[in-house]
Formats: C-alpha cells, sequence, structure tokens
C-alpha cells in the first residue's frame, strides 16, 4: 500500500524529510477496524514527531493522527462497527499513523461520520473536537447547559485548529462568555464568525486588552499555545479562584505564580485514553459520535481552512511548513491517494 513517511528526523525544506513509500497492508487485531483512508488532515503533532522523535532501527515511521475514511474489515471482537461504515477518528499516538492508503484503529476511540460532511471535512475534525470537548467539559468541568453564571472564558490562539471547534463549541453549548486570541485581521475575523462574543489581540498584553473590551478578568483561560510567554499575563487576566487549562509543552512553567490567587491548573491530553487504554477509552467513540450529530444539526461547522489536495509527500511538507510557520487557520486536509 502507499504511504507517506520518514527515515530521520530533518527539516522539512529536505526532500527526504517526508517520502512517499510502499508498505505491507496492515491486518486488523481482534478489537481493531481496517479502514481505507479516504481523507487525513494535519496537526501540530504531526511535525512534533517529525521533529524529535527518530524512527527506531531504520524502520519507515508514518504519522497522521486524523483521518475520515470506510472500513474495509472488521477484528473478531468489534462489536461498534461493521464493514462499509463511514468513519472518522483520531487513532494513537502509540501506533502507526493514518498517512497510509490502509490503517488499523481500535474501534473504542472512533465515531460514524456526520452524515452531511464529505471525507476532507470529516477529516479536519477528530483531534481537534476530542481536545477540545475533554478540556472544556472534563477538565474545566463547565456544564453543558446555557444557563448564564457569570463564568467567562479566554481561548489564547482561537483561530487554530483546536480553537476552531472550542470557540465554537463554548458558544453553542453553555453559557460561557467566550473571548478568543488572535493576532491577525484575518484570524480575528475568523473567531467571530466561529462564535466569540469578542476577540483580543495575544500579541498585546493580555490584560489590558480584557480591559480594552471590558471584560476585566475571566474565571476560565484555555491557553493553547505559548502558554510561557503569556504565564503572567494570564494570571493576572484570571479572577481568583479561576482556572487555566493548557494544551502545549512550555520548557518550563513556575506553577507557584497560580498559588496566590488559588488558580486550579489543568492539562490535556487526548492520547492519555487510547495510550494507557483507560477503563473509559470508549467515551472518545461516544463524543466523536455526539460531535457526528451536532454537525449533522448544523449545531457546529467542521473547521477546515485549507485543502492542499492528494495526499503524498510533496502536499504534506507543504502541509507541514505552514503548520510551522504559525500562521495557518484552522485545519489543512489532504484528500485521496
Amino acid at each position: 500500500m502507499k504511504a507517506i513517511a520518514y527515515y530521520a528526523s530533518l527539516p522539512i525544506d529536505d526532500p527526504k524529510s517526508l517520502q512517499d513509500i510502499e508498505l505491507p497492508e496492515p491486518v486488523a487485531g481482534p478489537r481493531d477496524l481496517l479502514v481505507e483512508v479516504r481523507a487525513i488532515s494535519v496537526n501540530p503533532v504531526d511535525t512534533k514527531v517529525r521533529q524529535n522523535v527518530q524512527p527506531e532501527g531504520g524502520a519507515a515511521k508514518v504519522l497522521g493522527w486524523d483521518v475520515a475514511g470506510v472500513v474495509k474489515a472488521v477484528g473478531s471482537d468489534v462489536s461498534l462497527f461493521k464493514v462499509g461504515d463511514r468513519v472518522f477518528y483520531a487513532g494513537s499516538i502509540a501506533r502507526a499513523g493514518g498517512n497510509s492508503e490502509l490503517h488499523t484503529v481500535d474501534e473504542r476511540i472512533v465515531g460514524h461520520m456526520p452524515k452531511s460532511l464529505d471525507f476532507a471535512a470529516a477529516a479536519a475534525l477528530p483531534l481537534t473536537a476530542i481536545t477540545a470537548w475533554e478540556l472544556l467539559f472534563e477538565r474545566l468541568q463547565i456544564s453543558q447547559e446555557p444557563a448564564d453564571k457569570g463564568q467567562s472564558l479566554l481561548i489564547v490562539g482561537a483561530a487554530g485548529g483546536v480553537g476552531s471547534i472550542l470557540t465554537q463549541l463554548a458558544r453553542q453549548l453553555t453559557g460561557l462568555k467566550v473571548i478568543g486570541s488572535a493576532s491577525r485581521e484575518q484570524t480575528q475575523a475568523w473567531v467571530r464568525e466561529l462564535g466569540a462574543h469578542a476577540v483580543v489581540d495575544h500579541s498585546q498584553p493580555l490584560s489590558a486588552e480584557l480591559q480594552r473590551i471590558g471584560a476585566g478578568q475571566v474565571t476560565h483561560v484555555a491557553s493553547l499555545t505559548q502558554t510561557d510567554a503569556h504565564l503572567d499575563q494570564l494570571v493576572e487576566a484570571l479572577a481568583p479562584q479561576g482556572k487555566l487549562a493548557l494544551i502545549d509543552d512550555p520548557k518550563s512553567l513556575d506553577v507557584t505564580k497560580l498559588k496566590r490567587k488559588s488558580l486550579s491548573l489543568h492539562w490535556e491530553f487526548m492520547y492519555t485514553r487510547s495510550l494507557f487504554e483507560t477503563a473509559d477509552m470508549q467515551e472518545q467513540h461516544v463524543l466523536l459520535n455526539r460531535v457526528a450529530e451536532l454537525i449533522d444539526a448544523g449545531t457546529l461547522k467542521t473547521t477546515v481552512g485549507e485543502h492542499f489536495g492528494q495526499i503524498n509527500a510533496a502536499n504534506l511538507r507543504r502541509a507541514h511548513a505552514l503548520l510551522e510557520s504559525g500562521k495557518a487557520r484552522g485545519k489543512i486536509v489532504l484528500e485521496g491517494f
């Protein structure tokens, strides 16, 4: 089967950083689906793994943790899906990625694809939807009801992949006042379109920006990028006993700065359930099915930013380069081999 992989961590402008290769077809385990991959999207985790994880023993390493496709075969213990089902999922970071014609995945972290979307639009959703959902409802423990409880959420990096779906979830399913941050006119317009009540510029001091829009302090912060650079501003922006959630990988974080206000810190990593095969691993199946229902109802919309064409090494290198530039808006998708 066709696949895109790398053999050594190289800069993305090197043609060997991602290569078109051929691999044997995978075989589904007892709880696995064998999926015919129709579309994929690209996430920052792809670039981080490519840059920092050297393949073992000279083997090819396949990336890709967002897939939309069709079930081609099922394992002996599969009960949630059948051959021919259209599915979408983010997969497991402990297994080979989905940048290949065929891919195996545990059924417990797979959802039925939204009926109203094509494969490319569906592929933009799983990783970011799971991350945003778990951050909002499980880490920050925000109630799924529209009642205004005087709570507010500042989303730092609201125009990115996770921010694009988190902004919608917070606006559509909660009573939060949603404030998104973006630093360019184009991305600020995108965040408003997604439903943010207000938009601030995170290239400026955040407390001053919140004062500018009349928001004062916020009760919750979702810091999706450059948490270490923004930490002092985030602590200042948070009301006493507020909650800070993050998804990025700061080199260091002085959490003692949170003590004076009794702020709580929450880390979201959507691969935890699949990595440790937690008892509630199947919650990601339930979650993705719920997201599909919300998409089909028109409550949420896909967050495709750009379609980069066919799934091949050249187009994936372009996608990685755009992500590494920090200028991506929404999700980058690729479709078909």
